[in-house]
């Protein structure tokens, strides 16, 4: 019976959150029902072929193929998808025990993790075999991670590091945040430990950060002789800059002119095209795309763009970040892009260009079988219904990222006195904001927007503003008391 009553009790401190966990956890096993054994993206081919012949891509790092290279003996798609689903509840309960954690109020917990438990769309992604959901989770655990303790120690600064080497292994947009998660290091260092504990702390988090990077550099370096951990950042900068570029503006010299597009920017198609596409500029230079020379080349070209027209540069680059914003969900950037984040009603047809084609045959060797999509009804049929309502519109996405500068706000004291803003606490909750900033921005400025990109940055937004609307709920404290020496069988306060 005690041990009943326990349960009881446990269930109703949680009664906010259980409903919310069920749901999704029901939600992600209908998906799994209605699309066996996963959906596919054009990057899923050049995954498992990492994965099945080990070595860096020049395009994306090999974190999420090692990822599937753990799986491989299972043989199986649906195992994969099957964790990276788990890797989205298990998100959502660490957003979740993290507030309510930190002495925030249950029903503000559970709100917070609704958006990755339940949005359709982060549902879809799971289910693509695409590095994405992966990244969201260590992410989300770097930022969980600062949020639940007042201090940072030096082995909670080695695991901090090793969280963020593997996301930017993984996707390296993750490597910014290192440089966001270091200067909160070492802020919180120096603010409780002073000089005499900031190295060891500050140390184990350059260490677990730094070596696994290096590492995979070293790797990438004895493979290409290039130093990086990818080969196409000149490639994609310039595509990105593809959006406003003016060589008339530019004045290219000769070898750089080749990369020039005639049309004017309002009739250009968006910068993925001038990636993929074989008639693009760069796809005509002699040798692959992502060469030496021609990422070379492209990267000359981008920053030409940028240090001549800056301003449209700025312009363009506020204009891709601000479609994450948007209350609906327009085309973009291209209709085939579009609709591989939505449940498909017919299987998709099978690779037609030669990277893919290569893929689907490791696909293949890894499955131990055929390469098929299944569409089973009305599972399927049920998931695109839900997916046609449930998401969080680009809107309230914006609202939840302007909730910590407004609880801030609300917090000044009057005649100028702040509240107590400046706390651990506080700092951690800004490192997160920040963290779901730069990851909706860098990609706007380097490459283009991409729904995708969005759905990472979304959880770290939620847990940002329940923090702050927790302690905008808690009230402004009192000023504690000035120090009192007391006799010496006494405390001293």
């Amino acid at each position: 019976m005690a041990q009943m009553g326990r349960i009881a009790a446990w269930t109703r401190r949680h009664g906010w959150f259980l409903p919310v966990f069920a749901l999704g956890s029901a939600l992600r096993i209908v998906t799994m029902a209605g699309y066996r054994p996963a959906l596919w993206f054009p990057d899923s081919y050049t995954y498992v072929v990492t994965a099945m012949r080990p070595r860096p891509d020049l395009v994306r790092p090999a974190g999420y193929s090692m990822f599937l290279r753990l799986l491989e003996p299972f043989h199986s798609f649906a195992v994969v998808t099957l964790v990276q689903h788990l890797t989205g509840l298990l998100a959502g309960v660490l957003i979740y025990v993290t507030v309510w954690r930190m002495g925030g109020r249950a029903w503000v917990a559970a709100l917070a993790s609704v958006p990755v438990l339940l949005d359709a769309y982060q549902i879809q992604l799971e289910h693509l075999l695409v590095s994405d959901s992966l990244f969201t989770l260590l992410v989300v655990a770097a930022g969980c991670l600062v949020a639940r303790g007042p201090a940072v120690s030096p082995r909670t600064a080695l695991a901090l590091g090793l969280l963020l080497a593997a996301a930017t292994l993984t996707r390296t947009v993750g490597l910014p945040l290192i440089a966001v998660f270091g200067l909160y290091v070492l802020w919180r260092g120096l603010r409780e430990g002073g000089w005499r504990r900031l190295p060891r702390t500050l140390g184990a988090f350059l260490l677990a950060a730094v070596v696994p990077i290096g590492a995979y550099g070293g790797w990438f370096y004895a493979t290409y002789h290039r130093v990086g951990l990818v080969g196409s950042n000149g490639v994609f900068l310039y595509s990105r800059t593809m959006m406003f570029a003016d060589c008339a503006v530019m004045k290219p010299p000769p070898d750089l002119a080749v990369l020039c597009d005639p049309r004017p920017p309002s009739a250009r198609p968006s910068p993925p095209d001038y990636i993929w596409n074989p008639e693009s500029p760069l796809a005509r230079q002699p040798g692959i795309t992502f060469s030496r020379a021609n990422d070379a080349l492209a990267n000359r070209f981008g920053m030409l763009a940028i240090r001549s027209q800056p301003l449209d540069f700025a312009g363009s680059a506020l204009t891709e970040f601000a479609r994450s914003f948007t209350l609906g969900r327009p085309v973009y950037p291209d209709r085939a892009t579009y609709e591989s984040y939505e449940f498909p009603v017919t299987p998709p047809p099978p690779p037609d260009r030669d990277p893919a084609i290569t893929g689907a045959a490791f696909a293949e060797q890894y499955e131990q079988g055929p390469l098929t999509v299944t569409i089973a009804e009305p599972y399927a049929g049920w998931m695109r219904a839900y997916q046609d309502v449930a998401y969080l519109p680009g809107a309230f996405l914006l609202i939840l990222l302007l909730v910590p500068p407004a609880a801030a706000l609300s917090r000044l004291r009057p005649r100028g006195r702040r509240g107590p803003t400046g706390d651990g606490g506080s700092l951690a909750a800004w490192a997160v904001w920040l963290t779901a900033v730069a990851l909706l921005a860098a990609p706007a400025a380097t490459a283009a927007f991409d729904y995708r990109y969005v759905l990472p940055a979304t959880p770290l937004a939620c847990l940002a503003a329940a923090l702050a609307v927790n302690r905008a709920l808690s009230g402004p404290r009192e000023t504690p008391p000035e120090p009192v020496e007391m006799r010496n069988d006494q405390a001293v306060l």
